[in-house]
């Protein structure tokens, strides 16, 4: 973790920091070369975007580090265009992994965020399967993402 900032246990919670640690890598797979995803942005690591290089290797620690930095970055991002007050674990483990694979800008601009204001959580949580396509076209494993993300919202997947 980087100097001078929080633990994502300590802006999240334990629980929803233990889950986000499970469900981003099992969605965004890990890939210690740094290669194009399937719309052709290159990543590493768990997804990571931020500050890689086609080619760059990395080791499963420095993965772990910076998997850890882009959760705390996102759930930040989360935390400052959603009330987090009434909304439980289970819904803040869907909406950071949301932003994390869709970016927090647009997560915050979003549909789903302004119902998430509105403490419309049903409304919030239906948001998620509207969001499949990447690229301009529809992906089969953001389908699972958005279903599995929509059932851990609506608090049916603990």
């Amino acid at each position: 973790m980087r100097p001078g900032k929080k633990s994502l246990a300590a802006i999240v919670g334990a629980a929803a920091a233990a889950a986000l640690f499970h469900v981003v890598p099992v969605f965004e797979g890990t890939v210690y070369v740094a290669a194009p995803d399937p719309i052709g942005i290159v990543t590493a690591c768990n997804g990571d975007t931020h500050d890689v290089k086609l080619g760059q290797r990395f080791t499963p620690q420095e993965c772990e580090l910076r998997l850890e930095a882009q959760l705390v970055d996102h759930a930040e991002g989360v935390d400052k265009c959603t009330p987090l007050a009434p909304m439980a674990w289970y819904q803040r483990v869907a909406f950071v992994s949301f932003a994390y694979n869709v970016g927090v800008t647009k997560y915050c601009g979003s549909t789903m965020a302004r119902k998430a204001r509105a403490h419309d959580y049903a409304g919030a949580c239906a948001e998620f399967s509207r969001w499949t396509y990447a690229g301009g076209q529809q992906l089969p494993g953001l389908v699972k993402r958005r279903a599995t993300e929509r059932a851990m919202c609506e608090g049916r997947m603990r």
